[in-house]
């Protein structure tokens, strides 16, 4: 239940002209916290990203490397960090964007865990360590309730 009608404030009288100019310090305030709470946050996701893209490629890799000895590592950092602080101004609303990225991983979640098993009991590809049977079933078992759920969600 609404007690404001949109557009009104609780005085139902126009804000004061005055007033706006008070409120510029407050927003720069709150926009610098902003964007710093970002960095802070993207810099261990970008040093994640950075590891997984340096692995990926086989590029030199490690934050014990000088800038110098991994410059494609650092440039995937420094490129995912400001990346990242500039979503901060976007439009984008965040919970929403963290909503479609957990359904997304969802639906991802089964295929990929339906990869993992194949490779993990094929022997060319893992050698001895191959999973026991109750492993090969538990794994399947959760495979197949991830893809129920998924379908589950996208169904109902």
């Amino acid at each position: 239940m609404r007690l404001i009608p949109p557009g009104a404030n609780r005085n139902n009288r126009p804000p004061s002209p005055s007033a706006a100019p008070s409120l510029s310090p407050a927003r720069l305030l709150t926009e610098l916290a902003r964007l710093a709470t970002s960095l802070r946050k993207a810099s261990v996701l970008a040093g994640s990203a950075a590891y997984g893209v340096s692995e990926l490629w086989s590029w030199t890799e490690g934050l014990d490397r000088k800038p110098k000895e991994a410059k494609a590592f650092y440039a995937t950092i420094a490129v995912a960090t400001l990346g990242g602080a500039a979503l901060t101004f976007s439009p984008l609303d965040p919970v929403r964007a963290l909503y479609w990225s957990a359904v997304v991983n969802g639906v991802l979640a089964a295929p990929l865990m339906a990869v993992m098993m194949v490779i993990a009991v094929n022997p060319r590809a893992m050698g001895r360590l191959t999973l026991p049977w109750p492993m090969i079933v538990g794994g399947w078992i959760a495979t197949a309730a991830m893809a129920l759920a998924t379908i589950g969600f996208l169904v109902l």
